[in-house]
Order: structure tokens, then C-alpha cells, then sequence
């Protein structure tokens, strides 16, 4: 039993202080995911819901720094009452929205694991069943565990553990996540990401006399019925499938992969950093001779056209889906410089570069 108790509660442990920093790399991908949720059950549950997505950040913030606490307290026997009380319900909240989401299809990605590890609904939900079998293990053997530190150290390291926490999403949020798991980090050749990583191989899957037959190749013969067509391998896909880039004047997404150019994103310019704004046009000028820069908006066109109007933006502007910017970037606005496709260099607004800088990563 000792062994079962070492291995479980580590584990459990392990798993959630991985599951928590992977999230708390990325708080803004943490808050998109939750207004998603919201937005859901605000639909299907209650209204209520829908007040909640302006504190996301706050609400996502909590939950993961719980994460990463409560695996460490799993590890050190701190307070261990409570601890398992507290991992019950956590992963009983967990295993509801991983199954509403697998049961009814309403998201696609529970970001158990941030975009580090994605897993489709029903995986998570498994995952999470997994999980609450060894925390009843936990949960049934609390009292058998012994703080491995005194009262007041086992204090001392919760509190570091929370102020390294805290200064971690800090930074994540201020600046941009330590570790880019997006397919638009530094390096990603944005065209290639959008082709099949292979050929797609495909079966048929076909009735006939009520019985069923796979085929690899669609039967000529007509006396088979059609039910459905299943992908061998869908790990060929595209990482990315909703890359647009376009204006009035039509689709703009392959010039993107032209030349040297700064994007500048802006996924909402009503809830943008205004201070911003004049640095990145200083910037703009500055650059001129050697960068062509464009700004990608999701706003509409008069929404835009009175921000540049009002913050002098005289650049030329183009229009790209919000969900698509927010996956580029976890900065509004936010600049990305791209060289035939290629990412060379991205940048929070708190963090905008010099000309210099700029130039450095062309050459």
C-alpha cells in the first residue's frame, strides 16, 4: 500500500502542477478558452454566464494557480484534509465540462493541457475519469498521510509556490508566453503549416445486404450502399486551416507571403492599449525602406476607420478573423514580422523593438 500511496500521490501530483504551468504559461489562452465555456452555457444553461466572460482572465488565473498548488501539496502530504476535499471537486468540475463538451459537441478542445498537448472531448473526459479514481484513492487514505514538513515550512513553500505562480502569469500576460505552442511561433513557415503534412489516406466505409465492408478504394460496383468516408491519417492535416487575410478589394492572404512585411494586430481596437499606438507608428516610419508593415484588424471597417482616424494610422489595413489573430498573437495590439511566410520575430505592445532590432533578424 505504501508503494500504491507513493505512486498515486505523485502521479496525481506531478500531473497537476504539469497540467497548471502549461495553462499559466498562457493566461490569455487560458481566458479565451473559458469565455468559450461561458458563452456555451450561457446559451444552454443561463444567461448568468455571460457576465462572467469579462473576468475569464481572473477566473482562468485562479483555477490554474489552484492546479499548480494543489499538486504540490499533493506531493509535500500539506494539509491533506482539505487538499483532497478541494481535488475531488476540482476534477469532479473538470470531468462536467469535459463531458458536456464530448456529449453535446460544443467545444472542440477542452485546453486541459493549454495548446501544449491538445485532446479531443472525449479524451479529456476519460483523462479526468482516470484522474478521479486515483483522487478517491487519495481521498479514502488522507489520513494515513504525514506532512513531510513542519506546519510552518510546509506555509513558507505554498507562498513561494503562489509568488512564483503570480510572477509567472505576470509576465505571460505583460509580455508573451515564455514557451509558444502555437503553430504562429518564432520559426513556423506560416504557407507550409497550411498544406497536408502528407497525402490523405481515406477509407469507405460501405453496406451492402446489411452487412458492412471497408475499402480502400471507393467500389465500382453499385450495389454497395455509401455510409461514410473515415480519415487514416488525420495527423496529416494542416496545423493551420483558417489563415485569411483580405479587404475590399479582395483576398490579401497569399501577398502576406511576400516579401518582408510587419503585421500589426489588432484582434480589437476598442479594447486595445491606446498608449501604444504612436510608438508603432514611430516604428512603422522608421522602417519604411526595408519593411512594408500592414494592420490586421477583426473590427469592422467604420469601426477602424474612425481608431485611424483618430490615432493617425496611416497605414494600409486589412481584415482577418478575431479567433485567428488571438491565435497568432496574445497581445492587442500585437506585432509579428514575417519574411516569406516565415515568422522572424513577435512582439507584446509592452515590448515593442527598435529599428535596429528589426533589422538584425532580416539579415
Amino acid at each position: 500500500m505504501n508503494i500504491a500511496d507513493k505512486v498515486i500521490r505523485w502521479f496525481v501530483g506531478l500531473l497537476f502542477i504539469f497540467s497548471g504551468l502549461v495553462k499559466l504559461n498562457d493566461p490569455m489562452g487560458t481566458a479565451i478558452k473559458m469565455e468559450e465555456y461561458f458563452e456555451v452555457f450561457s446559451n444552454d444553461i443561463s444567461s448568468l454566464f455571460h457576465y462572467m466572460v469579462p473576468f475569464a482572465l481572473y477566473i482562468g488565473l485562479f483555477v490554474v494557480i489552484l492546479e499548480v498548488l494543489l499538486g504540490v501539496a499533493v506531493l509535500i502530504n500539506y494539509r491533506m484534509k482539505l487538499t483532497s476535499w478541494i481535488l475531488i471537486l476540482l476534477i469532479v468540475f473538470f470531468g462536467f465540462l469535459t463531458f458536456y463538451s464530448a456529449a453535446f459537441d460544443k467545444v472542440t478542445d477542452c485546453g486541459c493541457f493549454g495548446d501544449a498537448i491538445p485532446l479531443t472531448p472525449w479524451q479529456s473526459f476519460f483523462k479526468d475519469i482516470i484522474l478521479l479514481v486515483l483522487t478517491l484513492f487519495i481521498f479514502v487514505r488522507k489520513k494515513t498521510y504525514q506532512p513531510a514538513f513542519t506546519k510552518m515550512t510546509g506555509n513558507i513553500i505554498m507562498g513561494v509556490v503562489l509568488v512564483l505562480n503570480l510572477v509567472i502569469a505576470y509576465y505571460a500576460i505583460e509580455h508573451l508566453p515564455p514557451i509558444d505552442f502555437r503553430p504562429y511561433k518564432i520559426g513556423a513557415d506560416i504557407k507550409a503549416s497550411m498544406q497536408p503534412t502528407e497525402d490523405f489516406r481515406y477509407k469507405y466505409i460501405m453496406e451492402k445486404d446489411g452487412e458492412r465492408f471497408d475499402f480502400e478504394n471507393y467500389p465500382t460496383d453499385t450495389s454497395y450502399n455509401f455510409i461514410e468516408m473515415v480519415l487514416l491519417n488525420p495527423e496529416a492535416e494542416p496545423k493551420i486551416t483558417d489563415y485569411n487575410v483580405w479587404n475590399e478589394d479582395g483576398d490579401f492572404t497569399e501577398e502576406t507571403f511576400s516579401g518582408i512585411k510587419l503585421l500589426i494586430l489588432f484582434s480589437d481596437v476598442n479594447k486595445s492599449r491606446y498608449k501604444k499606438i504612436s510608438e508603432i507608428n514611430m516604428l512603422a516610419d522608421e522602417i519604411k525602406n526595408d519593411v512594408t508593415s500592414w494592420i490586421i484588424t477583426a473590427n469592422d471597417e467604420a469601426t477602424y476607420e474612425n481608431f485611424r482616424h483618430e490615432y493617425q494610422i496611416a497605414l494600409p489595413y486589412y481584415y482577418a478573423d478575431g479567433t485567428v489573430i488571438k491565435a497568432m498573437i496574445r497581445a492587442n495590439p500585437g506585432l509579428i514580422l514575417i519574411k516569406d511566410g516565415i515568422i522572424l520575430g513577435k512582439w507584446h505592445n509592452n515590448d515593442i523593438p527598435a529599428k535596429e532590432e528589426i533589422i538584425g533578424l532580416l539579415n
